[in-house]
């Protein structure tokens, strides 16, 4: 295969799996992104019973758009239970999860894509910190959070994994789809390191940028989830 400098250089090949909770003001900018991508053969949304309007606005960014496939929980249960509702409906050979904000940019997919298409990969982890790619500069202690977490994830499961908590993690679809997700909300991250860490399949990790949000334009994760990450390392691991 020639050499993938960007998304025109791929095939359509790819599910995009997006969970939404309470993204009205971002995710009409997010769909059209991602749509505008050329390995993107599906984009499946799951609305997790958004209360602000989001359902409203997806509906007419889906007509006459044959690649989205729309669900809506009918009560918000978390970001791992959206994505395990996402994951059975993939039909595509890759899958990959994508935020509905702006924090991580769908014009990437291609470093991700790279090694599994090249047949070196089954799974491929972005990391934030690796490389030389632009980071908005937020949050001293989430960082140190990550990396603490990444960290006891790491000996835990015996990878080496620089961003154990980063968003883009991309799959072959019948990986993913062999996993049974039990996390129903952030605990999904470490929870999906260890199973694909039993599974002894080729791991490989990509630098991404990232444009992280504060909490007044929407971030939603807390310290409590931070606190579950570690009881979840532990649970998958040795359980």
């Amino acid at each position: 295969m020639t050499e993938i400098k960007s998304n025109a250089d791929i095939e359509p090949c790819l599910t995009v799996v997006i969970p939404v909770f309470n993204e009205a003001d971002t995710i009409a900018s997010i769909v059209k992104t991602v749509l505008v991508q050329r390995p993107v053969q599906q984009l499946v949304i799951v609305d997790d019973c958004s209360t602000d309007g989001t359902w409203e606005k997806l509906q007419p960014l889906a007509q006459g758009e044959p690649r989205i496939k729309l669900t809506r929980h009918p009560f918000n249960q978390g970001k791992g239970a959206a994505l395990r509702t996402g994951f059975a409906q993939a039909s595509s050979l890759i899958v990959v999860v994508q935020d509905a904000d702006s924090e991580y940019d769908p014009a990437e997919y291609y470093r991700l894509l790279a090694p599994i298409l090249s047949g070196k990969a089954d799974v491929v982890f972005g990391s934030r910190f690796m490389g030389s790619d632009a980071h908005r500069v937020l949050f001293y202690w989430h960082s140190l959070g990550n990396k603490f977490l990444t960290t006891l994830s790491n000996m835990a499961s015996g990878l080496n994994l620089t961003d154990m908590e980063v968003c883009y993690k991309m799959f072959k679809r019948e990986i993913i789809q062999s996993i049974r997700v039990e996390e129903d909300r952030f605990g999904f991250e470490p929870e999906i390191t260890a199973k694909v860490a039993r599974l002894k399949v080729r791991i490989y990790e990509v630098a991404v940028s990232y444009s992280g949000r504060t909490y007044a334009e929407g971030k939603k994760i807390g310290w409590r989830d931070g606190v579950h990450a570690l009881w979840c390392i532990l649970k998958y691991n040795f359980s």
